[in-house]
């Protein structure tokens, strides 16, 4: 069974920080990557040690999406975050982020 996709208002705020090619990867890769088998730890999604943000990441380049998996009526994938890294920091809404 496919999850549904959720986005909380600061994940959107956070996309509109992204240039337009940035934004169509993100949501392009969310659609492919989290639809199914979003808890599967692959080379790109992985659990996270514990944090402000959110339990789960998914890496897309240098762009990192941060999201949780719920058992709502049914299964959900609530996508809380999205932020750039640089070197060793990520700046989600333009503010560095400690993970």
């Amino acid at each position: 069974m496919p999850y549904r996709i959720k986005y909380s208002p600061d994940f959107v705020n956070h996309l509109r920080g992204l240039t337009v090619r940035q934004q169509a990867t993100v949501l392009d890769q969310v659609g492919i990557q989290l639809t199914h088998h979003p808890i599967e730890p692959t080379r790109n999604r992985k659990p996270m040690r514990p944090n402000s943000v959110a339990p789960r990441e998914l890496r897309i380049g240098d762009l990192r999406v941060y999201y949780d998996v719920k058992d709502e009526p049914g299964p959900v994938v609530l996508i809380r975050a999205v932020g750039r890294k640089v070197g060793n920091v990520v700046f989600v809404g333009g503010e560095e982020v400690e993970l």
